[in-house]
């Protein structure tokens, strides 16, 4: 009997016992993936790219719009949308370009459940369906890795919070650098009222990234408007972009103090009045003593309507940009502005008629004809509604108040600003990044916020689905060279005239290896 039940267990035994070649293959390990682009990146083949001791995390896109391009690619953010969990680059790959997972393909349970087992995530519940706009065109980045596409997943969840608390401005260097600024605007505006008659009513308004509180980084740039009222005046459109206009004074019997700014055709001189107040502000910033402040006046830049001051010594110094402004009240905005401003969807229209009834602003800059510059322009200037705009940026009047839901549209502006800053940090001049500015982003911006204007399209907790979004348009408008200015939708930021295919090719190329590779270029600010 003894005999009949060892038997037994032993034949058990060999039936329980597993094949060697029978056992499940694991998926291949990451750091035997081949880098994403050339030997020795930075960044390259980094894999996860977290910081020791953290876990991946499976993004939640509520409420994103999915989009998918019309040969039937899904684009990165849309994959990420759908609910799959954000890949590694190059994980569960047989070969090149290879997914288990990709469009067209239909995913290996086995394959999953390895990969499950072998990372210890849980898997995750249906999505609700998108809410999204139906109709919104497709911005994909698409194409294969090999060709500088972006990879599905590619924004890391724990990396972009991170970036965007070295990006917070510390309150004490805020309040001792505008104090700073402060008393400087002040001495400035009260010597030139009392110096030249022709100056005596400006008044000042604060715009760019400081007011509109998107600055990053360290409060050392501020940019100022010394606006004055202008008379009734007659604009002439100089080009086709609509953005750029002769001025010219309407009669007047009594005469007015700008008679003697006017040109031999009667067109208001731009660079004479610019130049009038540069040499009253070097005049005033020399008199000042060492023990007030010291100050410095930047030489003046071919085009620029700015006077650039400089308070204080290097590294430390903080930058102030004083842009003479022309404030037209007394007529209807330019016919180019028409079709521009379309936020009805967004903001609302009462707001947008509310903006309609601002005035609008002039500032001397140079229109390009061609390779030259046409001296005497003036250029539209919307800044204080740009302000307001990102200021109260919310669908609903309670978004990103102390007790409403939080929303992450002006993180998103930041880290796209943070991203072509450390991009010209590395790569400098030498592949004309100077030629892109923190105002394509702004502008990008806005359009973005038109094209998906729910507040639950940009809810906080989905900050890495919603920034592959915006960095997807952004991507887009490159590819097309055809980024329109928000309020003069005539005037093309991306056109070839004001900037190169090369210039505007090699950005795209940059920003999707960074995508690809989790953003190996935000972690050179430490």
């Amino acid at each position: 009997m003894g005999d009949q039940c060892a038997a037994a267990r032993r034949a058990r035994g060999a039936r329980k016992a597993p094949s060697q070649s029978s056992a499940p293959v694991p998926p291949p390990s990451h750091s035997a993936r081949p880098p994403a682009r050339g030997g020795g990146r930075a960044g390259a083949g980094r894999g996860d790219a977290r910081p020791p001791g953290e876990q991946a995390k499976d993004i939640n896109p509520r409420d994103a719009p999915s989009r998918t391009d019309p040969q039937g690619a899904t684009s990165a953010s849309s994959r990420a949308e759908k609910g799959s969990a954000p890949s590694e680059p190059g994980s569960g790959r047989t070969g090149k370009g290879a997914s288990n997972a990709g469009p067209g393909r239909k995913p290996v349970p086995a394959r999953k459940d390895s990969a499950r087992r072998e990372t210890g995530a849980v898997p995750k519940t249906k999505e609700p369906p998108s809410r999204g706009p139906p109709a919104v065109a497709s911005y994909c980045c698409t194409g294969a890795d090999s060709s500088g596409g972006v990879k599905s997943g590619a924004v890391g969840p724990p990396r972009l919070r991170d970036v965007l608390k070295t990006l917070s401005l510390g309150r004490q260097d805020t309040s001792e650098a505008a104090e700073l600024v402060n008393q400087l605007i002040r001495k400035l505006v009260s010597a030139i009222r009392a110096r030249e008659s022709t100056f005596s009513s400006i008044d000042i308004l604060g715009t760019g990234s400081y007011y509109e509180h998107v600055k990053i980084s360290a409060p050392n740039e501020f940019d100022i408007m010394f606006t004055m009222p202008a008379p009734r005046v007659e604009l002439e459109q100089c080009d086709a972009s609509g953005a750029f206009y002769y001025v010219r004074l309407k009669r007047n019997p009594q005469g007015n103090e700008l008679d003697k700014f006017l040109q031999e055709d009667g067109t208001l001189a731009a660079c004479k009045m610019l130049f009038a107040l540069r040499n009253i502000i070097k005049e005033i910033v020399k008199s000042m003593t060492r023990t007030e402040m010291k100050v410095t006046v930047d030489k003046k830049k071919a085009g620029s309507p700015a006077i650039t001051l400089r308070i204080g010594n290097p590294p430390m110094e903080i930058s102030v940009d004083i842009i003479l402004a022309l404030e037209i009240r007394s007529q209807s905005w330019p016919a180019s502005t028409q079709e521009g401003l379309k936020i009805e969807k967004w903001l609302g229209s009462k707001v947008k008629q509310e903006y309609k009834w601002k005035p609008i602003y002039l500032v001397p800059k140079h229109a390009k004809d061609g390779r030259a510059l046409k001296e005497d322009t003036w250029r539209l200037s919307f800044s204080h509604i740009e302000k307001d705009m990102i200021k109260n940026h919310g669908n609903t009047k309670t978004c990103c108040e102390s007790k409403g839901v939080k929303c992450c549209r002006k993180s998103c502006l930041k880290l796209l600003k943070h991203l072509l800053d450390q991009l010209k940090t590395k790569d400098g001049n030498r592949r004309g990044l100077d030629k892109f500015c923190s105002y394509h982003a702004k502008t990008a911006f806005f359009q973005a916020c038109v094209l998906w204007p729910d507040d639950k399209q940009w809810l906080l907790t989905d900050l890495e689905s919603c920034f592959q979004k915006f960095l997807d348009y952004f991507l887009d408008c490159l590819n097309n060279a055809n980024l329109p200015h928000f309020f003069i939708p005539t005037h093309n930021l991306f056109s070839r005239r004001l900037i190169d295919k090369a210039s505007n090719d090699f950005l795209s190329k940059e920003i999707k290896y960074e995508i690809n590779n989790r953003f190996p270029i935000f972690e050179l600010q430490n």
